[in-house]
């Protein structure tokens, strides 16, 4: 029962995740409302205002059918042109920030909410259109219902207008580094609130004699089961040991966990059912990938193609501001039982190994620009000085300064700017 309660959490977290999900869902809401209001007009509800507000409903069968007939060409009209213009401006980022940022505008809830609004209000048309047959008495016509097409086409225009309003701010580079940083944030910090004192780490020393088990399923490792995953290391007694982490992508038969005990088939299928994958990366699941996307738009803004310093520089203050709240995390992290005893060691990306490859990249691009190599600098300064939960984290903060000055060294000629970035660098022995 538990295996298939966690295979359903899974499967519900990559439903909801799908562009598609929220715009079919309204859409299916847009046809139950047609068949709602096509058995309230049953009930004599047009007849009613037709008696009481004439003014309010539509008693020509001829007036009804082109007024539905024009509201679902023009909605039609209207959603092609929003998202031709979406698929401009994707393309448009794709270029000038980074593909990778591409997941993160398309899934946005907002322009879905807009997208299935759309396609909701042109099947009510289209209901209610086909549903007024030739007739002398007015009192037959589904003159409410029509008068409800009326209203829902006019929110149509309001909604795009929020569309292009919104769509025209999520493009910006701004909204989009502080969406990047906004979500990786957060999911840092639930990491951290979530991090106490545990016991029994000692167990997770040695795992060379541990039993193996390998990747069924390829794709990034978004989610894994954890209320599952220590389940299963109660009942069956045993510890559990990640060798990849959360967000890396895994190949099949790529050895993926460790366990203490060896466990029959069964077992062996409900640990793997704990683990989720999909062909895409999600920030809000896995805050590394915020630290590349910031670093990818940093990069992509100082290629000759772009030469875009300012955006470059506003990536490294989101990246230092990441990186702060960074230092105040573990290195290791820990699934525990009621007892606070560590039952599931976690693989993560260590600080040394996050700044590292993070700051040599930005080193790649930026080693022959002054203005950028005194950035870096000054956002290593700032993390040396702020506080940190393990004091080797500023040992590695030391040798990236180093790494720095030995890159200006070797790209930089004109003497005064060495001499400055020199001095700088004299600040952290």
């Amino acid at each position: 029962m538990n295996k298939i309660y966690t295979k359903l959490k899974l499967l519900y977290s990559q439903v909801t995740g799908n562009i598609g999900f929220f715009p079919s869902l309204i859409a299916l809401m847009g046809l139950a409302f047609a068949f709602l209001m096509l058995y309230i007009e049953e009930q004599g509800v047009s007849k009613y205002f037709i008696d009481n507000f004439p003014w309010l409903v539509i008693n020509n069968a001829d007036t009804a059918r082109t007024l539905l007939s024009t509201f679902i060409g023009g909605i039609i009209s209207l959603m092609v042109f929003s998202f031709s213009m979406v698929m401009l401006l994707l393309n448009q980022a794709s270029n000038n920030y980074s593909p990778r940022i591409l997941p993160g505008l398309i899934s946005n809830k907002k322009h879905q909410y807009v997208l299935g609004f759309y396609i909701a209000v042109i099947i009510y048309c289209i209901i209610i259109l086909l549903s007024i047959v030739p007739t002398d008495d007015k009192h037959q016509l589904p003159g409410f219902a029509v008068l409800v097409g009326i209203i829902l086409s006019i929110h149509v225009l309001a909604a795009f207008i929020y569309f292009i309003h919104s769509i025209s701010q999520a493009i910006q580079i701004n909204n989009i580094t502080d969406r990047i940083f906004g979500a990786a944030r957060k999911r840092l910090q639930t990491l951290i609130d979530k991090e106490n004192e545990v016991e029994g780490l000692d167990i997770f020393d040695d795992v060379s004699d541990w039993h193996g088990y390998k990747s069924t399923s390829s794709g990034y490792l978004n989610d894994i089961a954890f209320d599952s995953l220590s389940k299963l290391a109660k009942d069956q007694d045993i510890s559990i040991k990640m060798l990849v982490s959360k967000g890396e992508f895994v190949l099949v038969d790529v050895p993926i966990v460790k366990v203490n005990k060896e466990l029959d088939e069964e077992n062996q299928d409900m640990l793997q059912s704990c683990f989720g994958f999909s062909r895409s990366e999600i920030v809000k699941l896995n805050y590394v990938l915020g630290f590349k996307q910031l670093t990818e738009i940093a990069v992509k803004a100082m290629s000759p193609g772009i030469n875009d310093p300012g955006t470059a520089i506003t990536c490294i203050d989101y990246l230092t501001e990441l990186f702060a709240l960074r230092m105040l995390k573990k290195d290791n992290s820990y699934v525990v039982n009621d007892d606070n005893k560590a039952v599931v060691s976690l693989d993560t990306v260590d600080f040394d190994e996050l700044i590292y490859y993070i700051f040599a990249s930005l080193r790649q691009y930026c080693k022959a620009d002054f203005i950028m190599m005194t950035k870096m600098l000054t956002s290593l300064y700032y993390l040396k000085n702020v506080e940190t939960i393990d004091d080797s984290y500023k040992k590695v903060i030391n040798t990236q300064a180093q790494l720095i000055l030995e890159d200006a060294q070797a790209f930089i000629k004109n003497e005064t700017d060495l001499k400055n970035l020199k001095e700088f660098t004299q600040k952290f022995k």
